[in-house]
């Protein structure tokens, strides 16, 4: 598939037919794209954990939901057969920039005009989203609430220097799933986003 074609077919989808399981060679190339996406300074600082067992999944919901019984979105996300949980380490990137051909030894975050231990994360997580596309799966990237990230921790053994970043269901869609209520919605004036000489 064309990547123009890919981009053009990606979407969030929230509703997966949980009787499909998602293919190894499927979510291996997801996995790898992810990790080959940029990465500043070459500091390699982002991992994933990778959730494809219906036990290990279901590990993760038990970790993350709130009380009370599960919302639409909820329903439908528990659906998925797969996640991989993105994470990455700033102190990577701050070692990194610290090395003799960067020189940043006194490891100051105001250097930083981003945090780019998360821009990396973002990059990684958007090669696996687009990955998913080409491999006729569908795929929603979703943040974990920060009161549960502790418990997802706990639940997967993840060290206290890991930042969580968001996680990426992944699997095949449910056939005639709906669109997100903001699908209608449409997308602002090109001329309101993109600028040419200045703003």
């Amino acid at each position: 598939m064309e990547l123009s074609e890919t981009v053009r077919r990606r979407r969030m989808v929230r509703v997966y037919d949980a009787e499909r399981a998602v293919p190894p060679t499927a979510l291996e190339a997801v996995c790898t794209a992810a990790l080959r996406a940029p990465s500043a300074g070459h500091s390699q600082g982002v991992s994933l954990v990778v959730l494809a067992e219906r036990a290990q999944v279901d590990a993760y919901w038990e970790a993350t939901a709130g009380p009370g019984p599960p919302d639409g979105w909820l329903r439908g996300m528990r659906t998925a057969p797969a996640l991989v949980l993105v994470w990455t380490n700033a102190e990577a990137y701050l070692d990194r920039y610290a090395e003799a051909d960067k020189g940043w030894t006194d490891r100051d975050l105001d250097r930083w005009s981003a945090p780019y231990w998360f821009v990396d994360a973002g990059m990684a997580a958007m090669a696996a989203l687009l990955t998913v596309v080409d491999h006729e799966l569908g795929a929603c990237f979703f943040g974990v609430p920060p009161e549960r990230v502790a418990a997802v921790r706990r639940a997967f053994g993840i060290p206290d220097d890991e930042l969580s970043v968001g996680v990426i269901s992944l699997g095949y869609p449910r056939p005639g799933a709906g669109r997100s209520a903001r699908a209608g919605a449409g997308r602002p004036k090109r001329e309101q986003r993109l600028h040419r000489g200045s703003w």
